[in-house]
């Protein structure tokens, strides 16, 4: 498998504090994986420091590559069109409030070559695939006119309309009820399967199980363990992973229609 994202020996700090020590690990080309761990565990600063989006006083080291291009560490540009999309956890950073919803979604759609048709029924495709209702009205509104769980849902279509080649998905779903948690997972399932690699970033194993194929898991800045998905769901080996393991109660039915999917 190649691989589209390659992360070798991140490390930062602040001030002199650690923060991240030695993190490595690679996303494949269509693969699903996971960057597992509690608060705290550096899962967003580690996504932070792959996009270039660290505080300007931490000082970072190591290297990383996207479908083998060398990218420097540290404060950057996001790196060439089509590289990189992401889901914050705060929906309304990615959103322009004075920009109608169809007019923000079609602006990358357009980049990857579509007419303008195609750019809008390819918005409207994504909106009901994220379990939006009326997805055709919703391209006339505005970000202001959405609740929180509408505002997801949109950025989450705005992420996936990009079709980077690496799609990283900060706790994406945590606003979202169960139904609509399904309907995004199948999505983000969907157009990483057909456009490029997921770096899907939760403390949710459960969660992590019904998506992604492999997982990398997190503590206090480090990782501690990396496996398939199955693997590590059946014989953990790190004692912080076996804590995941054990606190999600998943039943081996559940976690085995998961990775099939």
């Amino acid at each position: 498998m190649s691989a589209a994202l390659v992360v070798r020996d991140l490390s930062v700090s602040l001030r002199g504090q650690s923060l991240l020590t030695g993190v490595s690990f690679f996303v494949g080309v269509g693969e699903r994986v996971a960057l597992l761990g509690a608060s705290g565990s550096g899962k967003s600063l580690t996504a932070a420091a792959i996009l270039g989006q660290l505080h300007p006083d931490m000082t970072v080291s190591g290297s990383m590559a996207i479908n083998s291009r060398d990218l420097p560490v540290g404060p950057r540009a996001l790196g060439e069109p089509g590289e990189f999309a992401m889901v914050h956890q705060d929906p309304s950073t990615a959103l322009n409030p004075m920009v109608r919803i169809g007019r923000q979604l079609a602006f990358p759609l357009l980049k990857t070559g579509l007419s303008r048709s195609q750019a809008r029924t390819k918005a409207v495709e994504l909106l009901a695939n994220v379990g939006m209702t009326d997805p055709a009205g919703m391209l006339s509104r505005f970000s202001g006119e959405l609740s929180g769980g509408q505002l997801q849902r949109v950025t989450i279509a705005l992420a996936l309309a990009c079709r980077a080649t690496v799609l990283i998905a900060d706790e994406p779903t945590t606003a979202l009820d169960v139904i609509s948690q399904g309907l995004v997972l199948q999505a983000i399932r969907d157009e990483a399967e057909d456009h490029g690699a997921l770096l899907f970033i939760t403390h949710d194993l459960s969660v992590a199980a019904s998506l992604c194929t492999r997982a990398v898991v997190m503590d206090a800045g480090r990782v501690v363990e990396q496996a398939p998905m199955e693997q590590l769901l059946a014989a953990p080996e790190h004692g912080y992973t076996r804590e995941l393991v054990n606190a999600a109660q998943i039943s081996s039915r559940v976690l085995r229609q998961g990775i099939g999917a």
